[in-house]
């Protein structure tokens, strides 16, 4: 067993799992549907990158190819979370605007047109780089958790 991906893919599933509580925390709405939804807080991909290097750190040294590997997987990861991925889901804001905004003009249209209204396109795929921190923190203490409880004595 690889303790290593094992320690990261739990990481992901719990930090999925919480980002249900902090959705009822912040808007006292309860949508368990947000375990499998990407974005919001925390990061699940920071968190599984971060507990992964965290750990490789910790049992192969921050000397080793395994950590550099790791790392600069995991901040190409973090950056495009919070960067590309963000502003993918502020431009998917946009054009939904946009299909709002076409309706209104067309309502005092006088010809008929029957438009096939598509499903609006999923609006939250980034993070903001506050979701990213607290996911790479959770990554973190998963990552020595998952050492410390794993460690031989």
């Amino acid at each position: 067993m690889n303790k290593g991906a094992v320690i990261a893919i739990s990481s992901i599933g719990l930090a999925q799992a919480l980002k249900i509580p902090f959705h009822y925390a912040k808007t006292q709405e309860w949508k368990p549907d947000l375990f499998l939804a990407s974005g919001g807080m925390p990061s699940s991909h920071s968190a599984g990158v971060s507990s992964l290097t965290t750990y490789v750190a910790l049992t192969k040294g921050v000397r080793s190819v395994d950590f550099a590997l790791s790392l600069v997987y995991g901040i190409i990861v973090m950056y495009d979370a919070q960067g590309i991925r963000r502003q993918t889901g502020e431009l998917t804001l946009k054009v939904n605007d946009l299909d709002e905004l076409i309706d209104k003009i067309h309502e005092d249209d006088p010809v008929e047109f029957e438009e096939k209204s598509p499903d609006p396109l999923k609006e939250m795929l980034g993070h903001q780089p506050k979701e990213v921190l607290g996911g790479a923190l959770f990554g973190m203490a998963m990552g020595f958790a998952g050492y410390f409880l794993t460690k031989k004595r």
